[in-house]
């Protein structure tokens, strides 16, 4: 699969959000990766459906939707609705998963689950099938500006020895303290879909961060 890199609006300057939405779109992001969070799933409140809704008339970027709350079952139809392409649930958060992956197939929306790094990539196998996305959490859900979690590497190639011996197409995605400096190790290891926060939205120039990261995400290490 094509690499994606998908700048967390997280890490944005809120007072700016559609100035740097249109330049990391500029510096060649396809995704823009929106992190929901309710206080109660994980410690931390972000945003919802309406920030999500006025940002969908500004860009022609996937909106890769990653839900941090619980019961998320319940809001995928208003955030489908305010423009989410790509749906996110925790395996964590979802008591009938397989009831979920379907409600948000059903709404047109492609369907992904996120395990937290203490979860084991085993778990996912009787939805394999079922999901568009794997997500990968490199640290603990909850914050921007985390450090990434060196165990994260030996996880991605297990999402991705899973993923191939599935013969689904899944794409591997991974969140959480990305940079210059590990997302070449990210890729290698089996993630074509990389989450980057504050080595975007936090450098001076969120357009050329893209680019940089892009061209780091290119280099010759291997796993």
């Amino acid at each position: 699969m094509d690499l994606v890199i998908a700048p967390s609006l997280l890490a944005a300057d809120f007072n700016r959000l559609s100035e740097q939405v249109r330049a990391v779109e500029q510096g060649g992001a396809p995704w823009l990766h929106l992190d929901v969070m309710d206080g109660d799933f994980v410690p931390n409140i972000s945003f919802g459906p309406p920030v999500i809704a006025s940002l969908r008339a500004t860009t022609r970027m996937v909106f890769d939707t990653h839900l941090m709350i619980s019961h998320p079952q319940r809001y995928v139809e208003a955030f489908r609705k305010a423009g989410a392409d790509v749906i996110t649930v925790h395996w964590e958060a979802c008591t009938h998963l397989h009831r979920t992956l379907t409600l948000i197939r059903e709404v047109g929306a492609k369907a992904g689950v996120a395990l937290n790094p203490a979860t084991s990539v085993d778990l996912i196998r009787p939805v394999l099938h079922e999901i568009d996305l794997l997500l990968i959490m490199s640290v603990n859900p909850g914050f921007g500006g985390q450090r990434f979690i060196p165990a994260t590497i030996q996880k991605l190639q297990q999402a991705r020895d899973l993923v191939r011996g599935s013969g689904a197409t899944i794409r591997v995605e991974v969140d959480g303290g990305v940079d210059a400096g590990n997302v070449s190790a990210c890729v290698a290891a089996g993630a074509d879909t990389i989450v980057a926060g504050t080595s975007i939205f936090g450098m001076a120039d969120p357009a050329e961060a893209v680019r940089h990261l892009i061209c780091a995400s290119h280099s010759t290490t291997t796993v």
